[in-house]
């Protein structure tokens, strides 16, 4: 049962509270958002492996610099982190306590996850963060642009826009930036966490939108078990999503590849991983 809404919470947001509890319902009765991680119902081969990472981390889900419109355009290059991330959790002013100990709780957890799975330097950090978290609802939407603004001053303004009035089918989002004249080297990223979600969709979003943020931009209707896919099965990342971002962050591959220089690579890591060709 969802709890009430704190005095002082707008309309617009308990009725935002309202639809996200119920979409969580609705889920779960379909035997959706699972979090066993994938099991013998999902098995997936080397093939299936390196099929998904080159369409999860090589396409778009969006157009970039254009919004919301969707990507149509061929593969782009590898794109991830060339420096340490450091993920800093920000709330806005309509999160009670009780929920920010969570919140932080939850995603300093799985940024230790995502450290081991990717050997790439990944923590929490209160200065200097380079990676921001925001969780934020209806009611911060002022304070939530104002920090935008700060943290990226040159942000692009269909991406600004999208954040000014973000559609109630987007239920959070990820924003990466990359280094000048780089565009594959990320170095600055926000996630957006809407405050008016309730527990499970709220950790699905950290899960989803932080994997994302370190470079598995797009989703996939073949990714199985997998959160890079909109079907809504897995609600938290899965044992074929760690392998995703282990095959990011191996050494074999850099920042800027193009797909059909990594792709006998990304074959050779698959094969590694799924326990030989398939």
């Amino acid at each position: 049962m969802a709890k009430p809404a704190p005095v002082g919470i707008s309309g617009r947001s308990k009725a935002l509270s309202t639809y996200f509890n119920r979409v969580q319902s609705d889920l779960l009765s379909q035997g959706l958002l699972r979090t066993d991680g994938g099991g013998p119902d999902t098995p997936f081969t080397a093939t299936d492996l390196a099929r998904n990472f080159e369409m999860i981390a090589f396409y778009d889900e969006y157009e970039r610099g254009m919004g919301l419109r969707g990507a149509h355009g061929g593969p782009g290059f590898l794109r991830r982190w060339g420096v340490p991330v450091r993920f800093g959790v920000e709330f806005g002013a309509s999160v009670p306590e009780d929920q920010r100990r969570i919140d932080r709780a939850n995603v300093r957890a799985y940024s230790r996850r995502l450290a081991r799975v990717t050997g790439h330097p990944i923590s929490v950090s209160e200065s200097n963060p380079n990676f921001h978290v925001l969780f934020m609802g209806e009611d911060d939407r002022a304070q939530m642009l104002t920090r935008v603004r700060q943290i990226v001053p040159n942000i692009n303004p269909a991406s600004l826009n999208i954040l000014r009035d973000i559609p109630r089918s987007i239920h959070c989002l990820v924003i990466a930036f990359s280094a000048t004249g780089n565009d594959s080297d990320y170095r600055e990223a926000i996630a957006l966490v809407r405050a008016e979600h309730p527990g499970l969709l709220r950790k699905s979003c950290i899960h989803e939108e932080l994997a994302q943020g370190l470079g598995l931009a797009n989703d996939s209707p073949h990714a199985r078990p997998s959160i890079f896919n909109d079907d809504d099965e897995f609600a938290l990342l899965t044992s074929h999503d760690e392998m995703l971002l282990k095959m990011l962050y191996d050494r074999r591959l850099r920042a800027g590849m193009p797909l059909d220089e990594a792709g006998p690579v990304i074959r050779e890591i698959a094969e590694e991983l799924a326990g030989g060709p398939s």
